[in-house]
């Protein structure tokens, strides 16, 4: 399905970013892949403005051109009461910076048909407490999808998926962690990685500028105190 083609996928060292190298290895594609974990192709911190050309110069120099750029990295996770002046930063340079500029150092490079996937996360809409520097960057992924998609209209197609709960580990949940998702259970990462796909084959070339959430329906469930069990401690 994907032979001949080149996916670039932030953060693919492990979890999500995983299973997506994963699948589309599996369908023929070449990958690259930037983490800072140790892995096959580049060791490099995103939020280095030199480590992100220079791993774009490789990927040129490698592949020749980019069809599928699939930002997802995890941008660091603090809350209001600890998070830093520069831990802050750093969330929105890996989390929002890293996928705008490498979107930037490779549209010159995008093979016609080319595809941009970012993952956002479900916190774009709905957060708890002490996740500002993560929601932040997550919110920021969503926003700056539509934008691309808008100015990259006619060469690259620009989407995102936001996920809820994922677990990158495989578990199947039972009870009340699995039954608070409509869809009855916990997510996993081949539930991504199958979107992330799609969006980037042909089967999905009307698709652009949109965030698909990805929750077992989570965020469309109203709550409120005594009502269906739920209670409010």
């Amino acid at each position: 399905m994907f032979e001949s083609k080149v996916a670039v996928v932030t953060g693919g060292a492990k979890g999500i970013g995983k299973a997506i190298a994963e699948e589309f290895r599996k369908a023929g594609a070449t990958v690259c892949i930037i983490d800072l974990l140790t892995n096959d192709y580049y060791v490099g911190d995103l939020s280095d403005q030199t480590v992100l050309e220079d791993f774009a110069r490789k990927v040129i120099a490698d592949c020749g051109h980019v069809d599928y750029l699939i930002n997802n990295a995890l941008p660091l996770m603090k809350g209001i009461d600890e998070c830093s002046y520069e831990e802050f930063n750093y969330a929105l340079q890996v989390g929002v910076t890293a996928p705008f500029y490498l979107t930037k150092l490779f549209t010159p490079h995008f093979a016609p048909g080319a595809a941009i996937v970012n993952i956002s996360s479900s916190r774009d809409r709905m957060s708890q407490p002490q996740t500002e520097s993560y929601t932040a960057a997550k919110g920021g992924i969503s926003a700056l999808t539509h934008a691309l998609a808008v100015s990259l209209a006619g060469r690259v197609r620009v989407n995102s998926i936001s996920p809820g709960w994922i677990d990158t580990d495989y578990i199947i949940y039972q009870g009340p962690d699995a039954y608070q998702q409509p869809a009855g259970r916990v997510g996993n990462p081949l539930d991504i990685a199958n979107m992330v796909l799609y969006l980037c084959s042909d089967k999905a070339g009307f698709i652009t500028g949109e965030n698909i959430c990805i929750d077992g329906g989570m965020t469309r469930q109203m709550i409120y105190h005594n009502d269906f069990g739920w209670t409010r401690q």
